[in-house]
């Protein structure tokens, strides 16, 4: 039977490889294109084939506020004097400078969805909890929501920051809830999910930044005494102010390391994921004898690696929830 099965495995994607590899037998796969553009962001999300969903243009130039969708740029058109450069994927005018582009790009659009999901979930819980108070015990999805936030609460929150940690509670259980929906998303390879939305720089500098703002915006004054004039031997503070200045990077290196952290790990996984399936394509260019069973090992390799990235997704989230709440409890350490 499992014989069987593997045959009629292997004959279906021979068929549906085959069309593929004779309307591309001459064309070489650029692998490395594949991927980056799978992982960059866009001004169209692409579906399957040559659909794809046009998204909205919104630039600034010298001419002023120029709207249309991106479908007017398609395949190195130009429309109101700007065009995609090659390089770069942006948007440019003919001078090859980029205007002020505010455009609703595939990741801009994935983060709407995000904060409309979150949105969504809050006011849903709130609406529960009015009905019902107290009396009535949560179950399903609201039980499983109140056990996150608990512990997100007590064991996160409290457990790290100790005195005054309510006020932090808040940012450190939407900072979790947004991230791990980001991760999520990102492994669903169907719209609206497959954005890289974590695996931007960007967006995990934003997210450092907020975490930033919060551990030092709320500190107390023996937080920035313990930075300028540290609690260690005078000859270590002046007249060379060493510790002073170990102390001062340490205040940056924090978000710095909470950006590459996030970033380089959903931007790994979704990259190996990536390459596990192009290797089917690239095997079947070299001869159905090899890609065949290639096929079979790549498919039960990403289906491995999209289990793995299932667990880093809460990972990822809980180590960046820490690490915040850490690090604001070293900040308010009296």
């Amino acid at each position: 039977m499992a014989r069987h099965l593997y045959m009629i495995l292997l004959a279906l994607l021979a068929s549906f490889s085959q069309p593929l590899m004779a309307s591309e037998e001459k064309a070489e796969l650029n692998v490395s294109k594949i991927i980056f553009d799978h992982l960059g962001d866009a001004y169209e999300w692409h579906i399957a084939g040559h659909v794809a969903i046009p998204l909205p243009c919104i630039l600034i130039g010298d001419g002023g506020v120029d709207v249309f969708m991106s479908d007017k740029l398609e395949h190195g058109a130009e429309y109101r004097g700007y065009h995609i450069d090659a390089a770069s994927g942006k948007i440019v005018n003919k001078a090859g400078v980029r205007p002020f582009d505010i455009s609703i790009t595939k990741n801009v659009l994935e983060l709407l969805i995000v904060c409309l999901i979150l949105c969504s979930v809050v006011l849903g819980l709130a609406a529960w909890y009015r009905r019902n108070g107290y009396k009535k015990a949560p179950g399903g999805f609201v039980g499983m929501m109140e056990a996150v936030i608990n512990f997100i609460d007590k064991d996160v929150s409290k457990a790290n920051i100790g005195h005054g940690y309510e006020r932090f509670t808040p940012y450190l259980a939407t900072v979790f809830l947004f991230i791990l929906t980001c991760n999520l998303l990102g492994l669903i390879p169907v719209w609206p999910g497959g954005a890289n939305l974590t695996g931007n720089i960007a967006v995990t500098m934003t997210l450092a930044i907020a975490s930033w703002i919060a551990i030092n915006f709320f500190a107390p004054k023996a937080y920035f005494k313990s930075i300028f004039w540290p609690d260690v031997p005078t000859f270590l503070k002046a007249p060379l102010p060493i510790m002073p200045t170990i102390e001062f990077i340490g205040v940056f290196t924090k978000p710095f390391s909470l950006t590459i952290r996030l970033f380089a790990n959903i931007f790994a996984g979704h990259t190996i994921i990536l390459s596990l399936t192009c290797i089917i394509f690239v095997t079947w260019q070299t001869s159905a004898m090899v890609g065949a069973p290639m096929t079979v090992v790549s498919v039960l390799f990403s289906i491995f690696m999209n289990c793995l990235e299932l667990l880093v997704a809460f990972v990822q989230a809980y180590v960046f929830t820490l690490l915040t709440a850490s690090f604001i409890g070293l900040a308010h350490n009296e």
